[in-house]
């Protein structure tokens, strides 16, 4: 069970691609067996220091004989047992990842192996057209599989997938025509067929959403729920049969906060007969699912959650306690956010920078959850900060507009007289187009040390003064760095990094992204 070896000794061998293994080896000597970053095992091969063996070998090639020395890199992976047994090269393996089960499964299921043969007549002429011919190998048991007809594919128990949607929230397919009357009569899903029949139906009342395909069959045509023919015969209910079909009930991500909620009522409400009728608990009508879910217990309680924030809080400040809560709020489906919100307020709202508290006093929170999530406070259950401002929440335009406007100014003053001719005409003409709102582009052109960081930067200071958002974008990150609040085009503008290669650059910028809305 030895692969080679295969080196510069021997470069015409079939593992051999540009004076490489293809199987990679050697391998490397380890002393425990771990698991590679592949997912795949890198197996304990023992060195000579820890036990290993080694061997000397004549390695025939290009004509001539060498002596070389085997240890354990060039050993394949074999079972002792399976080889004395069976008197083969046999390859044994141990897998423990999804990936190297799905090759496993690959060599399983593949078509059956390939063979190349010829046929001619001794002493006839050579018909290079005629005398190859591919075919299939077949071998002895999976001939007689075959010839009897014995079945390779099976599949028991049907499973209907149970769809998850929101009161008129279906998806609905339409063309030109019948346009109309989709959007007065849309076709019902299983969700709202399940919610009919529970209105018509004693039966279905006593059973869950996640139990009905056992009992009936979902029409496509129909888009109705109808009783199964065959199976178990139900006591006490005549005409109703039971059987072992599956139900599938679609996945809903927990950032759909209110759409998984409706999913776990679903599991635990039997016989509703509307939306409306799962929100019902004690007779009490919730205004969402979550108060449906909390109201009767089903999820957990904020325990661990504030004691991560009371730890937190000791050592951390609080841009990094609200990150930490925003990211609680959008990944840990907190039970109760408005009370540790209250509880932890003081923590999250202590050293906030000046400026930020004069102007946007309690949006610190709003902040870094739209940082996080791109979502409002309001999708959690919590109340949004009220702006006494401009309506401004976008992060990346706090920081654009957060300068000393007194500083600017006198950076202006300072500076601007010390303009020369053609320095001062550059200055004026891009003022001129900010205030007219006019697009263009200005190319200052001039040697270097002549002053043009000089004028850019008192352009960039002059139109933060006058509380507009100049963006300062430079194509290196050195030339950057010489420009207040300068970043790169890459940076700012989100532009591909493999800008040369590609055909159509598109610069990663969604529409409503933070980015968009600085850029407008």
């Amino acid at each position: 069970m030895v692969h080679g070896p295969y080196d510069q000794l021997n470069p015409g061998s079939p593992s051999m691609k540009y004076g490489i293994c293809t199987k990679k080896y050697p391998k490397a000597l380890i002393k425990d067996t771990v698991t590679g970053i592949d997912g795949y095992p890198l197996y304990r091969r023992r060195s000579t220091d820890d036990g290993g063996f080694t061997k000397q070998h004549t390695l025939r090639a290009v004509g001539e004989a060498y002596d070389t020395t085997l240890d354990n890199r060039w050993i394949v992976l074999y079972c002792p047992l399976l080889s004395k047994v069976f008197n083969a090269h046999i390859i044994v393996e141990f897998y423990n990842s999804v990936k190297s089960i799905k090759y496993i499964c690959k060599y399983v299921n593949k078509s059956s192996d390939q063979a190349v043969f010829g046929l001619e007549k001794d002493g006839a002429q050579v018909d290079e057209v005629a005398r190859y011919e591919s075919g299939r190998y077949i071998s002895a048991n999976e001939a007689m599989w075959r010839i009897f007809s014995l079945p390779i594919h099976a599949q028991n128990l049907t499973v209907q997938h149970l769809s998850v949607h929101f009161e008129n929230g279906q998806r609905v397919y339409f063309t030109e025509t019948n346009l109309q009357q989709q959007l007065e009569e849309p076709h019902d899903t299983t969700l709202t067929a399940f919610f009919k029949l529970c209105t018509l139906i004693d039966f279905a009342r006593t059973l869950l959403y996640c139990q009905l395909p056992a009992y009936y069959t979902f029409d496509g045509s129909t888009k109705c729920w109808k009783r199964r023919v065959h199976g178990a015969v139900v006591p006490d209910h005549i005409g109703i049969y039971q059987t072992d079909a599956l139900a599938r009930v679609y996945t809903v991500h927990p950032n759909n906060r209110e759409c998984f909620f409706l999913r776990i009522m679903l599991h635990h409400v039997v016989g509703p007969m509307s939306f409306k009728h799962l929100r019902i608990v004690e007779g009490h009508v919730c205004a969402t699912f979550h108060e449906a879910c909390r109201r009767l217990g089903l999820l957990e309680d904020d325990a661990q959650w504030r004691e991560a924030l009371e730890k937190s809080a000791t050592v951390w400040s609080p841009v990094q306690l609200c990150k930490l809560f925003a990211i609680m709020l959008s990944t840990c489906q907190l039970y109760q956010p408005l009370q540790l919100l209250q509880k932890f307020k003081e923590n999250l709202a202590e050293d906030i920078l000046l400026h930020e508290r004069q102007l946007f006093q309690d949006q610190q929170l709003q902040f870094k959850v739209l940082e996080v999530t791109n979502n409002n406070l309001s999708i959690y259950g919590l109340p949004r900060p009220v702006r006494v401002e401009q309506p401004v929440v976008c992060r990346k335009i706090l920081r654009e507009m957060a300068y000393d406007r007194e500083e600017l100014r006198r950076h202006v003053e300072t500076n601007e007289p010390l303009l020369l001719e053609k320095q001062r005409a550059a200055y004026n003409t891009v003022l001129e187009k900010i205030e007219q709102s006019s697009s263009g582009m200005v190319f200052l052109h001039a040697p270097g040390g002549t002053g043009k960081t000089f004028v850019t930067n008192l352009i960039l200071a002059e139109v933060r003064e006058s509380g507009k958002i100049p963006l300062a974008i430079a194509s290196s990150g050195i030339a950057a760095t010489s420009l207040p609040g300068g970043r790169t085009a890459h940076s700012a503008l989100k532009l591909p990094l493999n800008l040369a290669r590609t055909e159509n650059p598109v610069c990663n910028v969604k529409k409503n992204s933070r980015t968009a809305r600085l850029l407008q």
